[in-house]
């Protein structure tokens, strides 16, 4: 399992973007930091998704020990929980 997932809870919520993979493959939303790297955003309940993404977010639910996946598929630097999104940069 990825290091940067310790402490996640069972299950995450998981910000999609409009496009996808395949019928069945949702493509998460990476997000880019300050600093450059890229960030996977994950929620630890739907309710703070929305209150921190906006009501218009699309998403997936995924177990965590599945994180590697979604990693291999779209690599990220660093994975951030429960993390508010500025309204600014949200789907509107």
């Amino acid at each position: 399992m990825l290091k940067q997932t310790q402490g996640f809870p069972p299950a995450v919520y998981l910000p999609t973007g409009p496009r996808y993979a395949s019928e069945t493959e949702a493509i998460v939303e990476l997000r880019r930091t300050a600093d450059g790297r890229t960030a996977l955003l994950a929620y630890s309940a739907l309710d703070r998704l929305v209150d921190c993404c906006g009501d218009q977010q699309s998403w997936v639910l995924i177990r965590t020990d599945k994180l590697d996946k979604i990693h291999a598929a779209q690599p990220f630097d660093v994975a951030y929980l429960d993390l508010e999104i500025p309204a600014t940069h949200r789907i509107s």
